[in-house]
């Protein structure tokens, strides 16, 4: 079994990288963006011929949410052009395209777990190409797994944790907003969920939810983060409206994971237990 990654350099591509070694089964190769430009359909159907993928899963894409309201046409190159162009060289090549999507696909104004029947409501040029990338893939290749997930943090590059663990060292205090909704994930456990997936060998194509089990604010998240690397910073709740940002923030993204569990018989562990593993690390 032959499975490409794309944009091996981004927090899930390095999560993915740090478990293959449990997967002898599979011959993973891992394409950077100069390796693997998605933008680039040339050099995209190049590296198909080369690796011959049976799989191909995109962890590539333009996730700085608030530089892509000044940065659209970036944006859009990657998340929606790049998506299809990995759609269109996934079905020249008979490749299984799995694509990493994202709760910002949605407004937040839910007060329930967002299934993925639910209608999409982007706010935010990030969103609305992340959307668009989805509806591109749709369109193109037949076989397909959307994964949408959230508040993705690992030991890898840069993320909520990692910030929250250094300003625990330079600072005596941080504000954090407790009224933004959602639920944490590591990528680790991302990785592994792709690659249950993949080992399934079930064509049960479409959009899933992964994260891992649980709700919480971002202060809930930073309030574990700090107990659990027993720091003594003081932690201070704070309101949205106090910490405006260029995007606008869905209030409540939690996700339905039912589909995933039940299609796939994935266990999915809570978010707290997760954390501590990549705390350790």
């Amino acid at each position: 079994m032959v499975v490409l990654v794309t944009g091996a350099s981004g927090q899930l591509g390095q999560a993915l990288k740090s478990v293959r070694s449990s997967y002898t089964q599979i011959d993973f190769h891992f394409a950077d963006s100069s390796q693997g430009d998605i933008t680039d359909l040339s050099k995209i159907r190049l590296l198909f011929d080369e690796v011959k993928p049976h799989f191909c899963i995109n962890a590539a894409a333009y996730t700085a949410v608030d530089k892509a309201e000044s940065e659209p046409e970036k944006a859009y190159a990657i998340n929606v052009a790049g998506a299809a162009n990995l759609a269109s060289v996934c079905l020249e090549k008979d490749c299984t395209l799995i694509h990493i999507s994202t709760d910002f696909v949605f407004d937040g104004e839910s007060k329930i777990p967002y299934s993925e029947e639910q209608e999409t409501h982007p706010t935010g040029v990030y969103g609305l190409t992340k959307r668009d990338g989805e509806l591109e893939i749709q369109k193109i290749l037949p076989r397909h797994f959307i994964v949408r997930t959230s508040w993705v943090y690992s030991e890898f590059g840069h993320n909520f944790m990692k910030t929250m663990l250094r300003l625990a060292k330079e600072r005596d205090e941080v504000n954090v907003v407790n009224d933004q909704i959602g639920t944490p994930t590591y990528a680790v456990d991302l990785a592994h969920a792709l690659i249950h997936i993949i080992l399934s060998e079930k064509a049960i194509y479409g959009i899933y939810n992964f994260s891992n089990e649980g709700i919480a604010s971002w202060y809930d998240f930073a309030k574990e983060i700090f107990s659990l690397s027993s720091s003594t910073i003081k932690l201070n709740a704070i309101p949205t409206s106090a910490f405006p940002t260029p995007a606008k923030r869905p209030s409540y993204s939690v996700l339905d994971k039912s589909r995933i569990r039940s299609v796939f018989g994935l266990q999915i562990r809570p978010w707290q237990q997760a954390l501590a593993e990549a705390i350790k690390k």
